[in-house]
C-alpha cells in the first residue's frame, strides 16, 4: 500500500463532467502528462494485459469532452473491477490538474479491438474551469449511507467518504457488510436502471473496481492496513460476494 494524500483529496472535488467548454482546449503538453500518468497506475490484478488509445470525440459517438480515452483489455477473470480500479486513478489525477472527466457507458468507437484487445468503455476528457468541479460533495445524490453498509458503525467515517464513488447512471451497486474486521464488498442485482437490463452487469462491474479503488486509498489515508481477496460468488438473495477485505489495526 501506499498513501496518496492528494488522490484522497480529490475524492471531494472530482465530478462527472455531462457538459464542457469547449473553448478550452487540452495542450499537447497536457496530453502527455495524460499519457505518462496511463503508465504508472496500479492495477487491481496483474496478469490482465491492458491497452488504450487517446482520439479526438469525433471518431466516437460520445457527445461530450474534446478527447476520449478508449480502453481495451484481456477478457479475463474480474478484467472489469481491474479496469474500474486502474482508470478511476487517473479520474482522481485528473481533477488535480482541472480537467475534467467522464466514464462513458454506451459510446462506441470506430476502433473495436486494439491490439488484438476487445474495446470496454471510453471515458470523456476536457479541460475545465477549477471552478466547475464541486465545492460540496455532501450535495452528490447518493443513497443513505445505512442502505449501502450494515455493521460499519466503527468505521462510519470511511463509509460517508466512500459512497461518493462515480457509477454508472449513479445507480451505486455496492453493499458493504462489515464482520468484526472483514468487510465483505458485494454487487447488487437490484438495480432500477435507464440502462438496458443486459448491460447492467457489465457496467456496474467496472463501478465495483471504481468503488474498490476509493476504499484502498480512504483506508490507507486512516492509517488501517488490509488484505484483499477478490472474488465473484452469487448467493441466494440479490447480492454477489466480490471481494473481502481483512482489516488490520484497527
Amino acid at each position: 500500500m501506499g498513501i496518496n494524500e492528494e488522490q484522497y483529496e480529490m475524492i471531494f472535488k472530482r465530478k462527472s463532467f455531462r457538459r464542457f467548454n469547449e473553448t478550452l482546449k487540452l495542450t499537447n503538453e497536457e496530453l502527455c502528462d495524460i499519457n505518462e500518468k496511463i503508465k504508472t497506475l496500479r492495477p487491481l490484478i496483474d496478469n490482465i494485459n491492458v491497452k488504450y488509445c487517446i482520439v479526438r470525440r469525433g471518431e466516437t459517438t460520445c457527445k461530450r469532452g474534446e478527447y476520449c480515452l478508449l480502453i481495451y483489455s484481456e477478457e479475463k477473470a474480474n478484467y472489469l473491477l481491474n479496469i474500474g480500479y486502474m482508470f478511476e486513478q487517473l479520474d482522481l489525477y485528473l481533477a488535480s490538474k482541472d480537467i475534467g472527466v467522464c466514464w462513458y457507458g454506451m459510446g462506441k468507437t470506430q476502433e473495436a479491438e486494439y491490439k488484438n484487445l476487445k474495446f470496454v468503455i471510453m471515458i470523456a476528457l476536457g479541460k475545465t474551469e477549477p471552478r466547475e468541479f464541486r465545492k460540496d460533495y455532501t450535495k452528490c445524490k447518493r443513497k443513505e449511507t445505512k442502505e449501502i453498509c450494515k455493521g460499519v458503525s466503527g468505521l462510519k467515517t470511511i463509509a460517508e467518504v466512500v459512497k461518493y464513488a462515480p457509477s454508472a447512471c449513479n445507480t451505486q451497486p455496492w453493499r458493504i457488510i462489515c464482520e468484526e474486521n472483514k468487510l465483505k464488498i458485494y454487487r447488487t442485482t437490484d438495480i432500477k436502471s435507464i440502462m438496458p437490463k443486459e448491460k447492467v452487469p457489465f457496467y456496474n462491474s467496472i463501478d465495483i473496481g471504481i468503488f474498490i479503488y476509493f476504499l484502498e486509498i480512504t483506508l490507507e489515508y486512516n492509517n488501517i492496513s488490509y488484505q484483499r481477496l477478490l472474488l465473484n460468488e452469487e448467493n441466494k438473495s440479490d447480492l454477489i460476494l466480490m471481494a473481502e477485505y481483512n482489516l488490520l489495526y484497527l
